[in-house]
């Protein structure tokens, strides 16, 4: 059954036109006959909600949970790649970091070249923090991809992959 928001605040697009009531997700200009990229952007806010409330008896955020998981998949990248893996800004990651550090989810340690780039290492503590984490999302992830076959999923991924490289994004 789907679920229709309503709205107490009716928007005025000009002074003297009627009130247009503020379509719910999925309808009117927020539906398929939206603009492709605010319909990309609405998706990730209502999945990124969702993980929100998945993870959050956990204490991990969205990001964090994103930290996690590059650094489980890429162990002992630095600082300034771990921000380009996340697609999140160098400022950002450092207090993910510290926080996650501060935790005992990830460890620090010098480059054993480069004396001013740290390496950063999920623990064991951080492994099964992540495992608990992917359990949850993979829930989400089954429920946004349920309809889908095989192939579809794939040509989605596809499109979603191609989209974010950054030489075709110009």
């Amino acid at each position: 059954m789907r679920k229709t928001v309503k709205s107490a605040n009716p928007v005025t697009r000009n002074p003297g036109e009627r009130n247009a009531p503020i379509p719910a997700p999925g309808e009117g200009k927020r539906g398929e006959a939206g603009h492709m990229g605010y319909l990309l952007r609405q998706a990730g806010a209502a999945q990124r909600l969702r993980m929100e409330r998945a993870l959050a008896d956990l204490g991990i955020t969205p990001p964090q949970f994103v930290v996690l998981t590059m650094l489980a998949a890429y162990p002992g990248v630095s600082g300034a790649d771990l921000a380009r893996l996340a697609v999140l800004t160098p400022q950002t990651v450092s207090v993910i970091v510290a926080n996650l550090e501060r935790a005992g989810a990830i460890e620090r340690r010098p480059h054993p070249v480069h004396g001013r780039i740290q390496q950063i290492e999920v623990t064991g503590a951080g492994e099964a923090l992540l495992k608990q984490c992917r359990s949850r999302v993979k829930k989400l992830e089954a429920q946004m991809t349920e309809g889908f076959t095989q192939e579809e999923e794939q040509v989605i991924r596809r499109w979603l992959a191609r989209l974010a490289r950054e030489d075709e994004a110009a």
